[in-house]
């Protein structure tokens, strides 16, 4: 078995703004509170519980309530239900994580994200015993792109949920997944594990009008027993707290002036997301839409719902606001904000890309007077079968080989295999030598002649080049059924080239070993630890 392992860093699948970030570069520090350790956690759990408890306790009973309501109709875990009561406490933290509703809860690092934050808790709750932790799987009940969740893979086929879809995802209407249940049945097999996939699936989807009872379910079916608390915020009660930050943003576009000053600071990186100048959308039965005001070329001082006629004055969208503040929706800039508000929470865990837009936030958190999160990168994990790893050890291959890109992994191993080198470096060293003692001699004669020793420089190193490539052709050739036999091993372990916790659906794993490799993956993975860890199955 390969015994290397493979830092976030050294992946080649981080960015190098996250890069930057798990190396703690100064130039970034500016744009975080805390960086996540376990020592940092003790002024963060001080400053959240001064921020978010103040001298007002009705936060966490309006929190719990309407965690009680949701989970009315749910077959609870003894753990999950103490979990909520213990949000009432002011001794009480959540750790949290964000996901989007994707169909049979999509590629894989939907659970490593939930396994990172449970963990967390655990270990939190060891280092400071006097404090309560509890995981949030926040569910992002009000996204409206359908199309980037409305499908899940499963061994190199997709099954797509085609319907037409509008306003927030978590209100569809689960209707018509029994066409698709029937066909995932067919190609899953009838073995025990294939059987509980299904009766998981039918009662998720099947026995649940809407996509967000749908999601909790099946959440809850994997994670209840871990203690896992699964939100909807889509709510009138918890929308109430946010009023005051939604006429904020209705009346003064703060976020706007905040978010676009941080980007300038990260003009050398990717910017994640850019904020418009307000981040809200309205939102009815079948529609989300952005709210547009422009008060710079807005003579009529209305507020405009994207793609509709439907347009407010000022004085008739803060009605709106104070009697339904659930038809006002957070988008990718307010909803951190809208999470922190209601939720006395530590630190959020997401991948690469959204703690890259939450960067973007510290300096809006600091207006809004909202202590900032500590922000971590969520777990990757590489499953590998026994069988796998048998392969890798053979064919004398590293977890670094098998993570470096196709083409490179080709060469790098041809040229391991190769009794003789195939890299002509030493010989165009010695060429480079012996062209220098020519344009030495070129120095004291007619320069024509140096032209002619240049070009033919050119000419000679042309050559090698050439030759070296079709002498590492010809041992590619040679060595074919190797090279097949490794690539191969790489394509089981990275479907499409790419990491296979974003292409592969739990199922496919859970159909072989069960449940047991959730529970491996659990007791294997640390949430501090920044190695993209191997996990035999």
């Amino acid at each position: 078995m390969p015994t290397d392992r493979i830092t976030y860093q050294n992946s080649g699948y981080f960015s190098p703004l996250m890069n930057d970030y798990l190396d703690q570069k100064p130039e970034l520090k500016s744009l975080y509170n805390r960086f996540p350790t376990l020592e940092n956690f003790e002024a963060q759990i001080i400053e959240k519980k001064i921020n978010f408890n103040g001298n007002d306790n009705t936060k966490r009973g309006i929190l719990v309530s309407v965690l009680e309501k949701q989970y009315t109709k749910v077959a609870t875990s003894v753990v999950t239900l103490n979990n909520i009561q213990l949000l009432n406490n002011s001794n009480t933290f959540t750790i949290t994580t964000g996901h989007q509703l994707n169909l049979f809860s999509g590629p894989l690092y939907f659970l490593y994200k939930i396994i990172s934050t449970i963990n967390l808790t655990r270990e939190l709750k060891a280092k400071y015993p006097t404090y309560n932790f509890v995981p949030i799987y926040w569910m992002a009940t009000e996204d409206h792109d359908f199309e980037e969740i409305n499908y899940f893979n499963f061994k190199g086929k997709k099954f797509r949920w085609n319907i037409e879809s509008a306003g927030p995802v978590g209100r569809l209407s689960t209707e018509g997944l029994g066409d698709l249940f029937e066909i995932f049945t067919q190609e899953i097999g009838s073995s025990s594990n294939a059987e509980r996939i299904k009766k998981m699936f039918e009662e998720s989807y099947l026995n649940h009008n809407n996509l967000a009872d749908a999601t909790r379910y099946l959440a809850n079916v994997l994670f209840g027993e871990q203690g896992l608390v699964i939100l909807d915020a889509d709510n009138a009660a918890l929308k109430r707290s946010f009023i005051p930050y939604v006429k904020e943003e209705l009346l003064h576009q703060t976020s706007y002036k905040n978010v676009l000053e941080t980007a300038q600071k990260l003009k050398n990186y990717t910017v994640q997301v850019n904020p418009r100048e307000i981040n809200l959308f309205y939102i009815e039965a079948n529609l989300r839409e952005r709210i547009l005001f422009d008060p710079d070329n807005n003579r009529d001082g209305k507020y405009k719902i994207n793609n509709t006629k439907i347009e407010f004055q000022e004085s008739e969208i803060l009605e709106i606001l104070e009697n339904y503040p659930e038809k006002f929706s957070p988008n990718v800039i307010l909803r951190p904000l809208y999470q922190e508000v209601i939720l006395p929470n530590l630190c959020y865990i997401g991948g690469g890309g959204e703690i890259a837009y939450w960067l973007e936030l510290k300096s809006f958190f600091a207006s809004a007077k909202v202590t900032f999160p500590i922000l971590l990168v969520r777990n990757s994990v590489l499953l590998a079968t026994q069988k796998q790893v048998h392969k890798a050890a053979k064919l004398e291959l590293s977890w670094a080989d098998l993570f470096s890109k196709q083409s490179n992994l080709v060469t790098n191993k041809t040229k391991q295999l190769s009794e003789f080198p195939i890299d002509l470096t030493a010989l165009k060293e010695q060429l480079q030598l012996q062209f220098e003692l020519l344009f030495e001699t070129a120095n004291h004669t007619d320069k024509s002649f140096a032209g002619a020793v240049k070009a033919q420089k050119i000419k000679q190193t042309k050559g090698l080049e050439n030759l070296e490539k079709r002498l590492l052709k010809a041992q590619k050739k040679k060595f074919a059924e190797i090279l097949q036999r490794t690539t191969d091993l790489q394509n089981e372990l990275f479907p499409n080239e790419s990491l296979q916790e974003r292409q592969t659906n739990f199922s496919e794993f859970y159909v072989e070993y069960g449940e047991n490799f959730i529970q491996k993956t659990i007791d294997q993975l640390q949430p501090l630890n920044t190695i993209f860890e191997v996990v035999v199955v």
